[in-house]
């Protein structure tokens, strides 16, 4: 039998009145991946203070939750195992901090990018995803 990994996380989408996004690199097997500042919540902790924590481990800054976006759902078989990601997705405002980059973790620079370049970025697929839930407002809180 095939070997099931689940991951739930949740990933803050933050937006300045100078229409940037703030991202965080990530250090994957494959290479650096720009993704939203967020990642895997502890057992035992709501998705919401999830949020809010690894936003401030990754780029120094205290956030508040605006509003729920969405779920994104992937499901891939890997050759060892079939793999269940849970992303969800919140819009996200700064209220404190300064911006700086983690030290030790899963990502190694946070940085501010004009929307209008996102196509051009190395970038995971979740961040499409969670602009497509930020943009659209689905009331089922899913992009199809």
């Amino acid at each position: 039998m095939r070997a099931k990994k689940q991951r739930v996380a949740a990933y803050g989408v933050c937006i300045n009145d100078n229409d940037e996004i703030l991202l965080a690199r990530f250090i994957a097997r494959e290479g650096r991946q720009w993704i939203l500042p967020g990642g895997g919540i502890d057992h035992g902790e709501h998705p919401y203070d999830g949020v809010i924590r690894e936003f401030e481990e990754e780029t120094g800054f205290d956030v508040e939750v605006v509003r729920l976006l969405g779920i994104d759902s992937e499901f891939r078989e890997e050759p060892d195992r079939d793999y269940h990601a849970l992303r969800i997705m919140y819009e996200v405002r700064i209220v404190g901090g300064v911006l700086r980059h983690e030290v030790g973790g899963t990502t190694d620079l946070a940085q501010w990018f004009p929307l209008a370049d996102i196509g051009q970025l190395e970038r995971m697929p979740s961040v499409d995803t969670a602009l497509g839930l930020y943009r659209t407002t689905p009331a089922a809180g899913i992009l199809r």
